[in-house]
């Protein structure tokens, strides 16, 4: 799907994985996202904040904000959002409204619909669109194996289900 997956690339997404471990821990969905310039320097990171009670605080809105206000137009399209999570269509739609650059995920958001159906649970509220159907200019790569099982986990733990090794998640 995509470009392929650079050292640097993955080492932006581990942190994003990190990310959404702590918004688990702080009683969110796990979903993490870091804002990075074109130089590589991280500008901006956030996790996921729905355990609030407004399901649209999705860290890759609120890079999207961040980026409105703090860049200008060719800062922005220079820029890569990682992220733990393919974006949602509503993120999508912000990203390419805002104007960024490309977009890495660790894992898709058709995995993530696959494990919610694998387990039982019922689907999101929202279609789960690739990012190139909704922001078709966007460049994106991923997702990466490894991490994708990471965030597998993260998202087992969250739903209070067994993972497919057996492993209580819960």
């Amino acid at each position: 799907m995509g470009e392929h997956l650079t050292r640097t690339d993955v080492r932006h997404l581990e942190r994003c994985v990190q990310l959404a471990g702590k918004a688990l821990e702080a009683g969110h969905d796990p979903f993490g996202s870091l804002l990075v310039d074109a130089y590589g320097t991280v500008l901006t990171e956030d996790h996921n904040r729905v355990g609030e009670g407004d399901q649209t605080l999705h860290p890759e809105i609120a890079l999207a904000r961040w980026a409105a206000r703090h860049l200008d137009g060719p800062g922005r399209a220079a820029a890569t959002v990682y992220t733990s999570g393919e974006h949602c269509p509503m993120c999508s739609a912000a990203h390419a409204w805002v104007g960024l650059g490309r977009i890495v995920f660790a894992s898709s958001s058709a995995q993530l619909a696959s494990w919610r159906e694998e387990w039982g649970l019922a689907p999101g509220p929202v279609t789960p669109l690739a990012t190139g159907q909704v922001a078709p200019g966007v460049a994106v790569a991923g997702p990466d194996s490894r991490l994708a099982a990471e965030v597998r986990s993260l998202h087992a733990r969250n739903w209070g289900v067994e993972d497919a090794d057996g492993a209580a998640t819960g």
